[in-house]
């Protein structure tokens, strides 16, 4: 995807986020993000937004140099998290995708927390949608690449578990162009590549579903299962993470 894409996904999906979160009591619960209100919901988002809003602006090289933000009262939580997003879209649309800055991963540049503020966004609204009894998927495209960023980018994290999934899948998205193969090694590590092959399981359906599931936001029953079985859920309980 492209800069003007990735900003064109913040700005959409960070308005239809308030749209939602602004249509249901602060209370309500999130049912993808368990243990967390409506409340949690906008306080988390805020503080992401906030975060890389600063990184971006003042471009820093340590995550230590953000000033903590502490929670605002309920009441007041909906216009500081609309003014940290609002700040976050100024500092990208502004930004060099090439500046150096810091990040969690390898690539030190904007340009990874624009591709990843579009994704963490986008699977937010949804949660939001949710908690709103709405049903809105991803757009496929943007969730084909959200996908991409998922295994190439989010996978290798040690947050996620490193239990062994014992064979390979292939993951393909039905609605827009997207096929990667995830194969373990004997070392327990696992490469992506975008191809279409054979693997031992695959997954299979709209991207937006694709997405939604390697973010623990359903389940394989939301996707066509082919072959082992045991081993696309394997795939799925070690990259879930809520």
């Amino acid at each position: 995807m492209e800069r003007t894409q990735y900003l064109a996904a913040v700005e959409g999906e960070s308005a239809a986020f308030y749209a939602a979160v602004a249509a249901v009591p602060m209370d309500a619960p999130v049912p993808s993000c368990p243990d967390w209100t409506v409340e949690d919901l906008l306080f988390h988002v805020g503080s992401v937004h906030g975060f890389w809003a600063e990184i971006t602006a003042r471009r820093l090289l340590s995550p230590n140099e953000v000033e903590d933000q502490p929670r605002p009262p309920a009441d007041q939580l909906l216009a500081w998290a609309g003014d940290r997003t609002v700040r976050l879209q100024a500092a990208l649309a502004m930004a060099d995708p090439a500046t150096t800055v810091w990040t969690w991963a390898p690539a030190q540049e904007v340009a990874f927390i624009l591709r990843r503020m579009a994704h963490e966004t986008a699977v937010h609204r949804w949660d939001a949608d949710l908690a709103a009894g709405r049903a809105r998927a991803i757009d496929p495209e943007l969730a084909s690449d959200g996908v991409d960023e998922f295994l190439n980018v989010m996978l290798p994290e040690p947050r996620f578990s490193s239990a062994p999934i014992d064979g390979s899948v292939h993951l393909h998205a039905t609605d827009t162009p997207g096929e990667w193969l995830v194969r373990q090694q004997e070392d327990g590590t696992l490469v992506v590549t975008a191809e279409h092959a054979k693997g031992d399981a695959a997954l299979r359906g709209p991207a937006s579903d694709l997405l939604l599931a390697l973010w623990g936001r359903k389940g394989p029953e939301a996707l066509e299962v082919i072959g082992d079985r045991a081993v696309a859920e394997r795939l799925l309980a070690r990259t879930t993470v809520g």
